[in-house]
């Protein structure tokens, strides 16, 4: 009889442990969605500064070529061939 009576007992301790494990899993899962949530924030935050810089980059590019820059003329030519185009289609479209 003694030894189921330390069977039990060893069993409940083990339970006790495995609750308490339990716990502090889901307490580790909290703080890791938590501080995901928070990275992924962050990570928007410099995706969205990444994109404004980068149009901001060729803002500046299409400014230098117009000002005579001679690395970034061609580039400058040809947007400024599509812009004329997509007007010369609106007018064309205006005028139908």
């Amino acid at each position: 009889m003694s030894e189921i009576v330390e069977i039990i007992d060893n069993l409940e301790h083990k339970l006790q442990k495995l609750l308490s494990k339990m716990d502090q899993l889901e307490q580790q899962s909290v703080r890791l969605k938590h501080e995901l949530e928070k990275t992924q924030g962050i990570v928007e935050k410099q995706s969205q500064e990444m994109n404004a810089l980068k149009q901001k980059c060729e803002s500046l590019k299409m400014a230098n070529s117009l000002l005579g820059s001679e690395e970034n003329k061609r580039d400058t030519k040809l947007k400024i061939n599509s812009l004329i185009r997509e007007i010369d289609y609106c007018i064309a479209q205006l005028a139908d």
